[in-house]
């Protein structure tokens, strides 16, 4: 009888954690312009396209948009293989590449998925205040222009200050090097002009988690590009900018930033839940 007992406990037990395992989907191909510009515009209708990864059994769930690397010239959407799993929705976007299009052009196309999300992700069961915009490189670079410079998004009246953090991993923190090239100037000459989140700064932008590879490793500057705008954020009076440096990881340093990145995602998050569950 008491072997039987265990058995049945073990039973319901197993099913419990069954029941209780978060299930995942993922949408491919969701065009984030409005039919009415992509249908003007054969490169957007082909290249302005989002992938969504998300808990299909959760609700208030935060959500990471993940833009891709690759210098604004290549690249496409991704959803990172160590992302998933992790009761987060993971949004990967493709966006329009140079030399096709201006650079100016990639910066409009993350405002355009990023509002995407904002006034769609509560279609699919996630927290509209709990937001994130990250990216590896080229992409961090436009999580950058999109989180400091209000210009973007309030095109489509939303205040970036809505989003609950900046997490850039080795982004250009000073003017593209695209842009530079676009007008002739060499890669080794650094520019800082409203194409540069440097320009940027400000009091009352999201936190901002900033993450490079080992200074003497990365790209031209890039770590030196970092600390100086984390210093200047937080001379504006920003409170919430932190820089981190992973020794012994170049410019392809994902892979331990990635762990960096969920700890910032799930420490918001509580931070940002702690008041409503204070409440009851």
């Amino acid at each position: 009888m008491k072997s039987l007992l265990l058995s049945t406990l073990f039973v319901i037990c197993g099913l419990t954690v069954f029941a209780q395992q978060t299930l995942y989907t993922t949408t491919f191909n969701i065009a984030y312009y409005p039919e009415d510009v992509s249908s003007k515009n054969e490169y957007i209708k082909e290249r302005c396209k989002l992938d969504i990864y998300y808990p299909q059994n959760m609700k208030g769930f935060s959500t990471v948009i993940w833009f891709h690397g690759g210098g604004l010239t290549g690249g496409s959407k991704e959803i990172p293989e160590e992302l998933k799993g992790k009761g987060l929705c993971i949004v990967g976007v493709n966006y329009r590449l140079s030399p096709r299009v201006k650079a100016v052009n990639c910066i409009e196309d993350a405002a355009a998925a990023i509002a995407w999300v904002f006034n769609h992700i509560g279609e699919y069961g996630g927290d509209t205040s709990l937001i994130f915009i990250a990216g590896h490189s080229a992409g961090a670079y436009l999580a950058l222009m999109n989180g400091l410079d209000k210009k973007w998004l309030n095109a489509y009246h939303i205040n970036p200050n809505r989003i609950a953090g900046l997490i850039p991993l080795s982004g250009q923190a000073i003017t593209h090097f695209v842009i530079r090239k676009e007008r002739g100037i060499p890669k080794t000459q650094p520019v800082i002009d409203e194409f540069a989140p440097l320009y940027h700064v400000r009091a009352d932008a999201p936190p901002l988690l900033l993450i490079t590879g080992d200074r003497e490793m990365e790209l031209l500057g890039r770590y030196e590009e970092n600390a100086y705008l984390a210093r200047m954020m937080k001379l504006a009076g920003h409170k919430e900018t932190r820089l981190l440096e992973l020794q012994g990881y170049g410019h392809m340093m994902t892979e331990p930033a990635f762990p960096l990145l969920l700890n910032e995602v799930q420490r918001i998050t509580a931070q940002k839940k702690k008041p409503a569950d204070a409440g009851r």
